[in-house]
């Protein structure tokens, strides 16, 4: 009995080490985003306090912020000039609680980490040739104020001790006949390679669908990867719409 008494403190002072050393709580909670993502994301959501590394897609950021925004969340988007309300609100997102930083400036890094101080939702695209994905000690404050105020980074592009890698592959479009026509929707395959699994889980899904929805395609599968390396640091955005 006693040597069970013993564990339990053993057994916390563990996961705190974890979480210290993972930069992240290990049970924080989680912001529901489209139903189309609940099996693919770890914990079936957006987990708050972690920073997300997320391919170079519009759709798929606008996708994953509609719900949080719906539902209520101050969402901020930082350092993309050629987002515009409308995509911003055909995707769901409320335009009374959201917020443009089309050019944040060399100091963009410092600018995102005020926005976290105050909203949930921040999305950021580091500037070309940024070395924020490599770590530093400004990207460790920001990790913390985030983690301090429970603030959920979507980045477009490399992240240290990202909670997820979610990117995008094979993309297809609807819509065009033989040299005429219009482009109505988009099939691809999210994937997300997630630190807390083995399994890179991934489904192809219609982002967007030709009336503008999002559509699952199917069910999610699992590929089997040798280890989650830190690949957020080797990882490299795609320019996908």
């Amino acid at each position: 009995m006693r040597d069970q008494v013993q564990a339990v403190p053993d057994v916390h002072a563990l996961r705190a080490r974890l979480e210290h050393m993972q930069g992240r709580r290990m049970d924080a909670p989680v912001l529901p985003t489209h139903p189309a993502f609940t099996a693919l994301l770890p914990g079936g959501g957006l987990r708050s306090g972690s920073a997300y590394a997320v391919a170079r897609s519009m759709s798929l950021l606008l996708a994953l912020m509609a719900r949080p925004s719906q539902d209520g969340a101050w969402c901020g988007v930082i350092g993309m000039p050629e987002l515009g309300a409308e995509a911003a609100e055909k995707y769901g997102l409320d335009l009374d609680r959201l917020v443009f930083i089309p050019d944040p400036g060399p100091r963009w890094l410092a600018v995102t980490a005020t926005i976290a101080e105050v909203l949930p939702v921040v999305a950021v695209r580091p500037p070309a040739g940024s070395t924020a994905g490599r770590g530093g000690a400004e990207t460790a404050r920001l990790a913390a104020r985030m983690r301090d105020r429970g603030t959920v980074l979507l980045v477009q592009g490399a992240w240290p001790q990202a909670e997820a890698v979610i990117d995008v592959a094979d993309p297809r479009w609807s819509g065009l006949g033989q040299g005429h026509g219009y482009l109505a929707g988009r099939e691809l395959t999210v994937s997300v390679s997630s630190r807390r699994s083995p399994n890179a889980r991934r489904a192809r899904m219609l982002l967007p669908a030709a009336d503008g929805t999002i559509e699952l395609l199917g069910a999610p599968t699992e590929r089997l990867v040798p280890r989650h390396r830190d690949e957020v640091a080797d990882y490299r955005t795609r320019a996908v719409g």
